[in-house]
């Protein structure tokens, strides 16, 4: 772990070699060791979908967040029936995903079951939100997710807020971070397999290795984006139809629909990259350098050691949204975020606002 408590990386080699970082009263987070058989990063990633969704919890609250535009995003509320003086914890789905996403599904068990609790914010475009929210998300609308929580019952963030990103929502949750919290409540957050180089990424998914992943990924943005209720014009279905590649529906349709010239102007604009020494508040970002669709070169030319809120652990190994390791079928960055989040509450300092009555 690099950051404020260690210089380095933990668990890379041999230039990044490093002890695991030491929390002073909890101890050392585990280091990641994959789990036979789902060895190397694309079984790693491969995994969430061979095993299919885990359960979801009954008697969950449906709630209806203001955006701007007049728009409601649809929200799914699972309150501990036991609730403690913790943070709400608002996780956020990556792309073509939702609530009912299986990493999604898997972090809420987790934490939940941990004592926290859980809010899974659906974006514009996903289909719970589609009926109450017009139009579509994008990596960096970050004041969609200020006023979703800005809506928020004050009952529910009167401890505060963390952020919880997955994926490309990890790359909205870190531009939000980095622009200042919006003068919201937020704590601290974590971002998982986040795409902070979007060119980078964009480019990786469209390589020859990864083929079905991008076939896979792009059918999925299109379902998506063209499904029925969608608020989408008639060029635009036809660019999203013809797009041939995660570039073109970028370029054809999300950069000018928000006013970008082209999807290199989007890419450039949103790269959470671009705001990670804006960041403020404590903030934990996992990644596994075999990711199949990000390229390792994103985070390790980042100096991590002048980002002195940010505390960083990158495996060798764990896919895409996998680390599914040995010793426990909890995957190992849900493991790790309830570990990183616990040991903090103790040691926050809570404004009057937040304050218990």
């Amino acid at each position: 772990m690099v950051g404020r408590r260690s210089p380095t990386p933990i668990g890379l080699s041999p230039k990044w070699a490093a002890p695991p970082a030491r929390d002073g009263t909890a101890g050392t987070i585990p280091p990641f060791r994959e789990r036979a058989p789902w060895l190397g990063g694309d079984l790693q990633t491969l995994r969430n979908v061979l095993r299919g969704t885990p359960p979801d919890l009954p008697r969950g609250e449906r709630l209806l967040l203001p955006v701007p535009g007049g728009d409601r995003l649809a929200a799914r509320f699972d309150r501990r029936a036991d609730p403690i003086a913790r943070p709400l914890v608002v996780l956020v789905h990556g792309l073509a995903g939702s609530e009912t996403s299986r990493s999604v599904v898997a972090s809420m068990r987790h934490l939940y079951g941990q004592g926290w609790s859980v809010l899974r914010l659906n974006l514009r475009g996903a289909l719970p939100s589609l009926p109450t929210a017009a139009g579509h998300y994008h990596a960096g609308r970050t004041e969609d997710l200020a006023e979703a929580l800005r809506g928020l019952p004050a009952d529910l963030t009167r401890y505060g807020i963390v952020l919880f990103g997955h994926s490309l929502g990890g790359n909205l949750v870190l531009k939000f971070m980095g622009e200042g919290g919006h003068g919201l409540p937020v704590l601290a957050a974590v971002a998982v397999s986040t795409p902070i180089d979007l060119a980078a990424t964009c480019a990786r998914m469209m390589s020859r290795r990864n083929f079905v992943y991008h076939r896979y990924m792009l059918d999925a943005m299109k379902r998506e984006a063209l499904a029925p209720g969608a608020a989408v014009s008639t060029s635009e279905r036809a660019a999203i139809a013809a797009a041939k590649n995660v570039y073109e529906f970028d370029d054809r349709f999300i950069a000018p629909r928000f006013g970008y010239r082209d999807a290199q102007d989007y890419y450039e604009s949103n790269a959470a990259k671009h705001f990670l020494a804006g960041i403020a508040r404590p903030t934990l970002v996992l990644h596994a350098l075999d990711d199949p669709w990000i390229p390792a070169a994103c985070y390790t030319a980042i100096d991590w050691s002048r980002l002195p809120m940010i505390e960083a652990a990158l495996t060798p190994r764990g896919g895409h949204l996998g680390f599914h390791g040995r010793g426990s079928r909890i995957p190992w960055h849900d493991l790790v975020t309830n570990w990183w989040l616990a040991r903090r509450v103790d040691s926050w300092s809570w404004p009057k606002s937040l304050a218990t009555p």
